[in-house]
């Protein structure tokens, strides 16, 4: 059994929500220690960091001995949770696997700000644990912005009660538009054929079928896709209910060659959404995250229902890793019907 040293410490401008803290920080003591030791730790306190992380929204770990991907796997492994492939996911990111299990964050342009969402939110398969390390901190900005979305609706409710009712009645429906090839200039450069799994128009046509998608081929042998009725709001297993949804993604971030925010996003009946209430909720999200400052080697555990996250532009060499996870072997299938 490991003698591992771990505190739980305070860092600046961390949020306190009835008696959780936010994010949930807790530092290695031991420098020498090495990275058998750590993952020895991290496998004892698997159950308490994850319910620390759906209590408190994420779990920062910091000066453990984490130092490339392959460290990063290994304590994720630790936490003992079903692995969620990338490959396997519905996401509209490039990203670049490093490990089975690990692979680079979103590969866009440094100068283009990924805006606030829940993982795959978008799509009707999504993990329910995402981990984040870094390999090298951004000289300047590069910042992982995490936010509460339980406390994000209760206040948006106040603010824009109407809008929560519609969204939790009827839910949100996803457009987008999927190149042929990946395209690692856009935050959502994926390609149909990597996003969908297939070779073949054919191949692509059969899985969005299954996947109750409706779709239009277009120009440059694009793939618009256009989700079911995904939720909005979502109710955890302590009956919290949290803004779980890529609203604010899709409507503020959605944008390239191919894309047009205005068009990306809808209630599930296909009725528009209040432009003003959306606005209330991009800026209550903003005034209630916490800018995650990575120093080299943290590790971070979110609670993906829980929190949100987003990134900040930045300039120089920036590489954060990500992880997922599902809670059950499936994945993970939310439809409003």
């Amino acid at each position: 059994m490991t003698s591992l040293s771990v505190d739980q410490i305070k860092i600046e401008k961390q949020q306190e929500y009835e008696g959780s803290v936010f994010p949930h920080v807790l530092r290695c003591n031991d420098q020498r220690t090495d990275l058998n030791s750590a993952t020895d730790w991290v496998r004892m306190h698997a159950s308490d960091l994850l319910a620390s992380a759906t209590r408190d929204g994420a779990v920062l770990l910091r000066d453990f001995p984490v130092s490339s991907a392959e460290d990063f796997d290994a304590i994720v492994e630790a936490l003992h949770l079903p692995n969620f492939p990338y490959e396997k996911s519905l996401s509209n990111a490039v990203r670049i696997n490093r490990t089975p299990r690990v692979f680079s964050a979103n590969e866009a342009p440094p100068e283009v700000q990924i805006f606030f969402h829940h993982e795959m939110a978008q799509t009707p398969l999504y993990p329910r644990w995402i981990f984040f390390s870094c390999e090298i901190a951004a000289e300047q900005g590069g910042a992982t912005p995490i936010c509460r979305s339980d406390v994000l609706l209760e206040k948006l409710k106040k603010s824009c009660p109407e809008f929560v009712r519609t969204c939790t009645q009827k839910g949100l429906r996803y457009t987008n538009v999927m190149p042929s090839d990946n395209d690692a200039n856009s935050g959502m450069g994926r390609s149909w054929k990597s996003t969908l799994g297939v070779a073949t128009r054919e191949e692509a046509q059969a899985r969005l079928g299954e996947l109750r998608y409706t779709w239009e081929w277009i120009d440059n042998d694009c793939l618009k896709a256009t989700t079911p009725a995904l939720p909005a709001v979502v109710e955890l297993e302590d009956g919290r209910s949290v803004f779980f949804n890529q609203l604010i993604a899709a409507f503020c971030g959605w944008k390239d060659s191919r894309n047009d925010p205005s068009k990306s996003i809808c209630h599930g009946d296909g009725t528009p959404l209040d432009t003003n209430a959306v606005a209330v909720a991009i800026e209550l999200s903003e005034q209630l995250a916490f800018d995650l400052q990575w120093q080299a080697g943290d590790v971070v555990i979110v609670d993906n229902m829980v929190t949100m996250h987003a990134r900040r532009s930045f300039s120089g060499t920036r590489k954060v890793l990500a992880s997922l996870a599902s809670m059950e072997a499936n994945l993970f299938d939310a439809t409003i019907t």
